[in-house]
């Protein structure tokens, strides 16, 4: 006898774990039973709603849109929301196709928890990301190793993130206690991701929010940073109204190198929260595609479909975010400041960095002159009826001029070190039409100037979206 899952949260018989369970479990798991960790991973559904059994809740998005931008290079198969959404340096022409994650990233997996005594208990949770337009597990990485060698006409979309193709996105353990915290370690997503989730008005949707599209700033100076490898991390919270986190990630050597640690300490009161976070990475890595020159010059036995560029530097970065809730309206705005460094422990040509991808070209020397990027944000969102959500958002970022010699202290488009800013602006709607089912609408605009316009064909892009998602 067959017996389905059931979406309650009471005991029932163990499910078959032929066929779909299998498959699943091939593409990724991850989980969502307890209200604190369905925070953490993005859309939620009700506990009651959920497909639990004895504890271990199996979860998914299929998120899938069609979007078309101004200005955009063709879309790829894999990164994890295939556009690039906001403006970015080799967009040479309009494009229009299938998007996934617009507003949430499509994944499956498998969270749990399990009582151990008193109010302790076990939990766990694996994650997947993937994309349902390809089927392809999210790869960051590869879209850039896509454009490897290739003339900026021939690039499709390439953009650096912490997805890299990797079985698991998530996938930690560790132990829970209402009184004394939560202490977990893996692969984890860092508590200043976590805090732009929380107060970007978009909740760091990649359609519709600078946060989302670039991740880097999510990701403390570099987009690979948002998830951490082999981190610990401790939250706890007191009275309901304040509490406070730390992370640590751990290099498996001796030295800084390749190490992290954040910070956060917030609280809520009368509607309103507030949270400060600090965090410092050490030799970060920010990859690139090669160049077609660097394709060639490849030493013999480096694989130009797995080999990239990586600009490494020491990060440091400071926030201080809010909300303000008021039925039916939500208040949001934050700022960060983020200082680069050429690093203290510099990385050797060959160092294998996630997912796999071989730095053939390290560039240690970057930021002779510190760089300094402030970002900041503000946004309502406006429960119109009790189904349907408007959000409205504005994003801004400025960048000194930290160049030397002839790019000392410019402020044009004639080099990439050059003081400049970008802005981007969005409107969106979203109309629940059940606790599964979701689908809509909305358009941002991006714009770049000066050193952060250096080197690119087109300034500016709009990229109206329209799709759906289900949660399960």
């Amino acid at each position: 006898m067959v017996t389905m899952l059931s979406r309650s949260t009471t005991n029932s018989p163990r499910p078959s774990v032929t066929g779909k369970v299998a498959a699943l479990c091939c593409v990724a798991l991850v989980s969502a039973a307890p209200a604190w960790a369905q925070q953490k991973t993005g859309p939620g559904v009700p506990a009651d709603q959920g497909l639990t059994w004895n504890g271990i809740t199996l979860y998914g998005v299929i998120d899938l849109g069609i979007q078309y931008d101004t200005h955009s290079a063709p879309f790829t198969p894999y990164r994890p929301s295939a556009s690039g959404n906001i403006i970015r340096s080799n967009a040479h022409q309009s494009v229009v196709g299938v998007t996934p994650s617009n507003m949430g990233q499509s994944r499956v997996g498998l969270q749990g928890i399990e009582p151990l005594g008193g109010d302790w208990a076990a939990v766990f949770q694996v994650e997947t990301f993937f994309n349902p337009q390809s089927g392809q597990i999210a790869d960051s990485l590869k879209s850039l190793a896509a454009n490897n060698g290739k003339s900026v006409s021939d690039q499709s979309v390439g953009v650096d993130g912490s997805s890299a193709g990797q079985a698991f996105q998530t996938a930690y353990a560790g132990f829970k206690s209402e009184r004394f915290g939560s202490l977990t370690y893996g692969r984890q997503i860092t508590l200043l991701a976590e805090g732009t989730i929380k107060y970007d008005p978009n909740y760091n949707a990649t359609a519709f929010g600078l946060l989302g599209a670039s991740n880097t700033y999510s990701g403390a100076g570099s987009s690979e940073d948002n998830r951490l490898d082999s981190t610990v991390k401790y939250s706890v919270g007191y009275a309901d109204w304040v509490h406070l986190a730390g992370l640590y990630k751990f290099n498996g050597s001796n030295g800084s190198g390749r190490t992290a640690v954040q910070a956060n300490l917030g609280g809520n009161f009368a509607g309103a929260s507030v949270d400060a976070f600090y965090s410092k990475v050490n030799s970060s890595i920010s990859a690139s595609s090669l160049s077609a020159s660097q394709v060639a010059a490849l030493p013999v036995g480096y694989d130009a479909s797995n080999s990239l560029v990586g600009t490494v530097s020491d990060n440091t970065a400071y926030a201080l975010m809010a909300l303000y809730k008021l039925d039916p309206v939500k208040l949001f705005a934050g700022y960060e400041y983020i200082k680069y460094d050429n690093p203290k422990t510099p990385l050797d040509v060959g160092f294998t960095n996630i997912g796999g991808y071989v730095l053939a070209v390290v560039n240690n020397t970057a930021y002779t002159n510190e760089k300094h990027v402030q970002v900041y944000w503000a946004g309502v969102r406006y429960k119109v009826i009790p189904h349907l959500e408007v959000t409205a958002a504005a994003y801004g970022v400025h960048q000194n001029a930290y160049g030397t010699g002839s790019a000392a202290g410019c402020s044009t488009d004639a080099h990439s070190t050059c003081s400049g800013r970008l802005e981007a602006y969005s409107i969106d709607a979203d109309y629940r039409f059940n606790v599964h089912f979701d689908a809509y609408l909305g358009v941002m605009y991006s714009g770049v100037h000066d050193g952060l316009s250096s080197g690119y064909l087109y300034t500016t892009n709009l990229n109206p979206t329209i799709g759906v998602r289900y949660k399960f």
